[in-house]
């Protein structure tokens, strides 16, 4: 079996979760979020704890197990603490603000860049260190918005300036050897 999907999802206090079916809605501090799963997985809520299970062995069932459980497993932390992702802007003149809700990029285009958040997400930006915290209570919405600033100014590998992760090593080049 999966050891994943074997492990059950525990509800903190605070934390309401309501199965319908294939559709579990959570419900806690940070906001609210409903899925619906693949109707072949039973959830089922037992002594505060979330458990998944598969009805068979098989290949395709093995795969949706885990991923039920994780899926889960991530709205209840959502709602409960959220997540948040890290971004760092390096290179000369290059920066980021906050202008409201909306972040502002400076990275050496001819124009700034306006990115608004969607709903459910907010922005932080330390100007002093250079980094900008994406945070909401929806994972997948905080990683797809971390890449998207990440892509409008990818870090390049001769002098590594651009917007990164946090955690991420930039490989680096060596420029074009000198005349001798």
């Amino acid at each position: 079996m999966s050891r994943i999907g074997r492990m059950p999802v525990v509800i903190p206090a605070g934390v309401e979760v309501k199965i319908d079916g294939p559709t579990v809605k959570v419900k806690g501090p940070k906001g609210e979020m409903t899925r619906t799963f693949v109707g072949d997985m039973s959830i089922t809520i037992d002594d505060g704890k979330i458990m998944v299970a598969r009805p068979g062995d098989d290949a395709g069932h093995r795969a949706l197990h885990g991923m039920t459980r994780a899926l889960i497993n991530n709205m209840v932390v959502g709602v409960s603490t959220g997540f948040e992702r890290i971004l760092e802007v390096n290179g000369v003149g290059y920066r980021a603000e906050l202008d409201g809700k909306i972040l502002v990029l400076n990275v050496g285009y001819s124009h700034p860049v306006k990115m608004e958040p969607p709903s459910g997400i907010s922005f932080e930006v330390d100007a002093r260190t250079r980094q900008i915290k994406v945070m909401g209570s929806d994972k997948e919405a905080v990683g797809q918005m971390a890449a998207n600033i990440r892509m409008v100014r990818p870090p390049e590998p001769y002098k590594g300036k651009g917007i990164k992760y946090l955690e991420e090593k930039i490989r680096r080049k060596a420029g074009k050897a000198g005349k001798v």
